[in-house]
């Protein structure tokens, strides 16, 4: 069984709801304190959303800067699966994993619905189990969902098929409507999505496209968990 380890920050809020992600998707939830520097032995690490540490300075800043994110780089460099997701992907951005930077949502408020994403690249640790192109249906809670890098970054990013996860109405206003990001080994994967606020039936709700049953965010975590040895 793969162990998934899980960071608090201060502020985190969905810890929790990540451990119980991995748990439905076959893995033990390992919890990881943003100020020790042990990874545990991890097979994979999840930054999940609600990591408000420092974000009176800009999302994700302060947190970027704790112990645990030195061991996170430094293992992801060597081929460590690592997911950010909402104040996580921002963290995984201030701390250099992922390009860009976010910003205030474009109208200033702040957004909690359910909405439609494409996946645009199934060849990350991940996105694996997702059909390329498909459209999935994730809860997006977010007030500084607004993806912001420069016309070279945006172009490289395109051109190489790091963009994961695109809105297909983009309520934030990000560059490119770009909801998810990859590196280019594609073992760190930002989502601005709440992945894990969809793993279980009977939570969805009604979007353009009809009913759903709510487990679209599951295959982000068991795409990790099928992975071989040598790759997680």
């Amino acid at each position: 069984m793969k162990r998934i380890g899980v960071v608090t920050f201060p502020g985190t809020l969905e810890a929790d709801h990540a451990a119980h992600a991995v748990e439905l998707a076959g893995a033990e939830p390992v919890k990881l304190w943003h100020k020790d520097a042990d990874l545990q032995d991890v097979d994979a690490v999840i930054l999940p959303g609600g990591a408000t540490h420092g974000n009176y300075l800009r999302p994700g800043a302060l947190a970027a800067l704790s112990p645990i994110m030195e061991s996170i780089v430094a293992a992801a460099n060597e081929g460590l699966p690592v997911l950010g997701i909402g104040n996580g992907f921002q963290i995984l951005c201030e701390a250099g994993l992922l390009p860009g930077a976010f910003v205030s949502n474009a109208d200033g408020k702040y957004i909690c619905r359910d909405l439609e994403f494409q996946v645009e690249n199934n060849q990350t640790a991940w996105t694996s189990e997702y059909d390329e192109g498909a459209t999935v249906t994730l809860p997006l809670r977010t007030a500084n969902g607004l993806f912001v890098a420069d016309d070279e970054t945006l172009a490289q990013l395109e051109s190489s098929g790091r963009v994961v996860l695109r809105y297909k109405e983009d309520v934030t206003g990000a560059a490119n409507g770009i909801a998810g990001l990859a590196n280019e080994k594609g073992n760190v994967v930002g989502l601005m999505a709440s992945a894990d606020h969809a793993v279980e039936a009977g939570f969805g709700t009604e979007t353009v496209s009809g009913p759903h049953e709510g487990t679209d965010g599951l295959k982000v975590f068991t795409s990790v968990t099928k992975l071989s040895p040598a790759k997680a």
